[in-house]
């Protein structure tokens, strides 16, 4: 059983940063990818950024140059640090994982449970 626990939401004011965290834990063998989306109301889930085992990223527009994904390897942690934030950031952040539970088994998708990012003044 894998569980992907995020933090870091909150209320901020335009212009202002946060940083998004997401632990992955239990039965791990290794992870492949480690990336986040985000979902705001009435819009579809969109992926913002991605980091890849081998450490290169992939970022959407609307993050480059703002957002900066990172992630700690022995903690099986991502990060997203999101600076210049704007009202169009606005939404529920969710953390997505591409995860081999055991050394001979396929790799399975798991995901947590969001943390609202509200930016506003």
């Amino acid at each position: 059983q894998v569980q992907l626990l995020e933090s870091g939401g909150g209320l901020v004011q335009p212009g202002g940063s946060l940083r998004l965290s997401c632990a992955a834990s239990g039965s791990i063998f290794s992870i492949n990818t480690m990336t986040w989306y985000r979902q705001a109301p009435g819009k579809e889930r969109e992926l913002v950024a991605r980091i890849i085992s081998g450490g290169s990223r992939n970022y959407a527009d609307s993050a480059k140059d703002r957002f900066t994904i990172s992630r700690d390897s022995a903690k099986n942690t991502v990060y997203l640090q999101m600076n210049s934030l704007k009202p169009e950031d606005t939404a529920v952040y969710y953390c997505n994982a591409v995860i081999r539970t055991q050394r001979f088994t396929g790799l399975r998708e798991y995901w947590g449970q969001g943390t609202q990012v509200t930016v506003s003044a």
